[in-house]
């Protein structure tokens, strides 16, 4: 298992500019939220926000605000590069409503 340090230092020796937080809709579709790298630390520490009504299934707009943590033991850097040409990581995600 990785520590949120040991993940900081992967993508920054893998020269990860995505982060990609993935999770799965109430239909089983695998979607996701991206993040570039400098934004890896504030979703360690505090998670991403996200509207989840926006998700379809997924959350109605009453309770819609959300927040992704990423699961560091999920972490991974994907197998091919963006159009740019930049390296690719991602985290499969908790979801949690935003109290």
């Amino acid at each position: 298992m990785y520590s949120d340090e040991q993940v900081l230092k992967a993508v920054q020796e893998k020269k990860v500019e995505t982060i990609r937080l993935q999770f799965t809709d109430v239909q089983g579709i695998v979607k996701n939220v991206a993040i570039p790298d400098n934004r890896l630390g504030k979703a360690l520490q505090s998670g991403i926000a996200f509207d989840g009504s926006s998700i379809e299934g997924f959350a109605r707009i009453q309770e819609s605000d959300m927040i992704l943590r990423p699961d560091v033991s999920t972490f991974a850097t994907l197998p091919w590069r963006s159009q740019d040409g930049a390296n690719e990581a991602r985290f499969i995600r908790e979801i949690f409503y935003l109290t």
